[in-house]
């Protein structure tokens, strides 16, 4: 690889790191370790082609482009810390990954007016995740913390709700949602 190259692919982690809070690469092989996947059936279960997949860890290529796909990473990290904190057995997270594979994307994503939710109320994990989902498709993490810093001197309430859903972990959202619900 020469200098050139070298250069692209740290500029591409960078992104990555500011997209998704870390490195694809690094947050794609927790998943198989934690999930007991392969590079193959991750990138089926995300809806991705294994060579997508490939660049997107290697750093060739910085950024998921279909909102769909990083719903399913988010839904694959839950799953992950269920598992992780045993409130998961691997066999329900083999039928859980299946369920994440099928997923067509939150119901704001889906165009459809259909939901995917599994009937009811969604839970405030689900929405946030919709939220975060559609905050992410329209800019990069890096482009919303830009526009809540300019929001905030006179908006701070709407530039933390920036840096929260469009640049933030889930559980920092959920615990912001849960906060300010009446």
């Amino acid at each position: 690889m020469d200098a050139a190259q070298q250069e692209a692919t740290a500029r591409a982690r960078e992104l990555q790191r500011s997209w998704y809070g870390e490195p694809l690469g690094a947050l794609f092989r927790r998943l198989i370790d934690d999930l007991g996947l392969n590079q193959a059936r991750l990138a089926a279960v995300l809806g991705l082609s294994a060579p997508m997949l490939s660049q997107l860890m290697s750093g060739q290529r910085a950024k998921i482009g279909n909102p769909a796909v990083v719903q399913r990473v988010q839904a694959l990290q839950e799953l992950a810390s269920q598992v992780a904190d045993g409130s998961v057995s691997a066999g329900e997270a083999t039928d859980r990954m299946e369920e994440i594979k099928k997923s067509q994307g939150g119901s704001v994503l889906t165009g459809s007016g259909q939901t995917t939710s599994t009937g009811g109320a969604p839970t405030v994990r689900r929405v946030v995740r919709e939220i975060q989902s559609l905050l992410r498709s329209v800019a990069a993490a890096g482009d919303i913390i830009d526009a809540a810093d300019a929001l905030a001197p006179t908006h701070p309430e709407l530039a933390e709700f920036l840096r929260v859903y469009g640049a933030g972990r889930t559980a920092d959202a959920v615990a912001h949602y849960e906060g300010h619900q009446s």
